[in-house]
């Protein structure tokens, strides 16, 4: 990913709910999000701005980088340029251990793992931490709890989440119902189903957390309570 830098003497001008004209020497730093921000020289916030908008550009020479957002219309007019250039930039997070495919380092940002050098990227599931241990495939391993705590690689391809729940909770449990054995299945979230769908459509999300028993039900609990919140056994 690149970001566009310039810097010099320009007129910014905002259309919008806040609507300005400014007159200075600035730097403009246009992101890959298409972001647009606009700095002087005094202090640490930006003196324009629009935030991810529906697109900008940069056409012209001395350029005028433009951004649309609705109704709001920021433009960036160089009267000169000291600076015109496309600079890398990548996601900036926690160390998260070497990239396997380039000399990157790869960095824990935004619940995602992504190389600072390539385009290796990947989400993370919620609650996930991110171990020291590596894959045999090279990228990090990550702790995940939802109904018991299971280590897999971040890589969903190389080692599947829910294939490791499964083999942990599938077929467990017994459906409060019918009695019929309670399915790990992914429908949004991963969740206990039985397995007599759709004749019956009983089904329970599983936890961030470790279930630590049985309800008079047939369901898991955590901290003594039941995962349906609607089971009234005691």
């Amino acid at each position: 990913m690149h970001a566009h830098l310039l810097a010099g003497d320009c007129t910014t001008t905002f259309d919008g709910d806040r609507a300005y004209e400014k007159r200075g020497r600035v730097v403009c730093l246009r992101k890959p999000d298409d972001t647009v921000l606009v700095h002087d020289a005094a202090g640490y916030r930006p003196v324009a701005w629009l935030t991810r908008p529906d697109a900008s550009m940069a056409v012209g020479s001395p350029p005028t980088v433009e951004a649309r957002d609705g109704d709001d219309r920021l433009r960036v007019t160089f009267h000169e340029t000291s600076v015109d250039v496309r600079i890398l930039v990548s996601p900036a997070g926690e160390a998260a251990g070497p990239c396997p495919d380039c000399t990157g380092a790869l960095v824990e940002r935004s619940g995602t793992v992504a190389c600072t050098d390539c385009d290796h990227e990947h989400a993370l599931p919620a609650g996930a931490t991110v171990l020291d241990d590596t894959c045999d495939c090279g990228l990090p391993r990550i702790e995940v709890t939802r109904g018991v705590t299971v280590e897999v690689c971040v890589d969903r391809g190389c080692e599947p989440l829910d294939a490791a729940i499964e083999t942990e909770l599938d077929r467990r449990f017994d459906c409060p119902d019918c009695g019929r054995d309670m399915r790990v299945v992914r429908a949004g979230g991963l969740l206990l189903g039985c397995d007599g769908y759709p004749e019956c459509d009983v089904s329970v999300p599983l936890p961030n957390e470790v279930c630590d028993g049985v309800c008079a039900c047939g369901l898991p609990t955590v901290d003594g309570r039941c995962l349906d919140a609607a089971c009234a056994s005691p």
